[in-house]
């Protein structure tokens, strides 16, 4: 199982298109196509799965219908705005407009390791949202 580390700053192309790190590539080349799922992620940014990965959450989203119906909705809308992303031999994705507006994508992008993913985030929501939490981080109050 793949696991992602680190953060990178990377921007979009003109088309749209993402260069992803060079260390969180292989995971999506283990088997042809080589490719990937996008999908909204609650904090706002974009989540980036392995297919095996993307496998698991369709299996928890079922999971949680059968155990409440209340969420039917959530999963529906997590299933019908996924995408699935070709990783080109450049390691680019293209990230489709829907998605890039969602996240608030425009131009620079953090490239965040998420440890069974990867996030892509617009620099100033991820200052805006994990901030304070970074800033006890490098104090040393993080509990």
């Amino acid at each position: 199982m793949a696991r992602f580390f680190g953060r990178y700053e990377h921007s979009l192309d003109d088309k749209g298109r993402l260069i992803l790190p060079s260390k969180f590539r292989a995971p999506f080349r283990a088997e042809e196509p080589n490719h990937g799922f996008l999908t909204p992620n609650t904090d706002g940014c974009l989540a980036l799965w392995t297919p095996e990965e993307f496998e698991v959450q369709m299996t928890e989203m079922q999971q949680r219908v059968a155990d409440n119906p209340a969420d039917r909705n959530m999963v529906r809308m997590w299933a019908s705005t996924a995408h699935e992303v070709e990783v080109d031999r450049q390691g680019r994705i293209a990230v489709p407009s829907r998605l890039r507006d969602f996240a608030a994508l425009s131009s620079d992008v953090l490239v965040l390791g998420a440890i069974d993913r990867i996030e892509l985030w617009d620099p100033t929501r991820w200052e805006e949202k994990v901030a304070p939490e970074e800033q006890r981080l490098v104090s040393g109050t993080l509990d």
